[in-house]
């Protein structure tokens, strides 16, 4: 945590009660892309805003997963056309923008920049935790990983959710800040601060691609 950006006073009052503290690196990580899809990475549509650094960032620490045979994991939003009009999702009450994030649509298509490849999965989900109701969990256990890098969009929702539930669920959390972003400033550095404090180490991403770089390279 840094005095230069969140000030002396905060860092001491988080540190006196025991925050903050380095996570545990594993050996086996994976990447998990938390809704960089059109509705979000594109200001042209109302839940969105201009991502196009986060995208790039983030396709760059993929790059660096490739070799030593990192998953990637892609979230989505998609709601039925049912859902999005109806009262069954509570959390759409709050969110009204999200409505449009319909099945089938371009806001829930991946950002074509990312580099996705054919043995990439996706999980498709329904409110912000990229945990909640799928099968996220039962995946990154079934491929052996004990660590996740957290990329995505927003910082201050999806993002954030996804990381307090991966540190829940048993797994070490970094998240290279250059590969999140939100709609806002102030709510992105408010979240990255917390999730430092509390979940996981917020890094840059040169030293996430350090850390894939250092991971045994896989026989080709």
């Amino acid at each position: 945590m840094s005095e230069a950006r969140y000030g002396q006073d905060t860092e001491r009052t988080y540190e006196r009660a025991g925050f903050g503290a380095p996570v545990r690196r594993g050996s086996r990580p994976a990447v998990i892309v938390v809704d960089l899809t059109r509705g979000f990475t594109e200001a042209g549509f109302p839940s969105g805003t201009d991502l196009t650094e986060v995208v790039g960032a983030t396709g760059r620490l993929i790059a660096a997963a490739r070799p030593a045979g990192v998953p990637v994991v892609f979230t989505a939003i998609a709601y039925t056309p049912a859902e999005a009009a109806g009262d069954a999702v509570t959390w759409l009450h709050k969110a009204q923008g999200m409505r449009s994030l319909v099945e089938g649509g371009d806001e829930v298509a991946l950002d074509p920049r990312l580099p996705r490849a054919p043995q990439d999965h996706l999980v498709v989900k329904k409110g912000a935790s990229a945990f909640f109701g799928t099968s996220l969990a039962s995946l990154l256990t079934g491929l052996g990983r004990d660590t996740v890098l957290v990329c995505g969009a927003t910082t201050s929702g999806c993002v954030r959710a996804t990381a307090v539930d991966a540190v829940q669920s048993g797994f070490s959390v970094l998240v290279p800040r250059e590969c999140v972003g939100d709609r806002a400033q102030g709510p992105h550095e408010a979240n990255l601060f917390d999730i430092e404090a509390k979940y996981g180490d917020v890094i840059d991403v040169k030293d996430a691609v350090g850390y894939l770089d250092g991971l045994p390279r896989t026989t080709p």
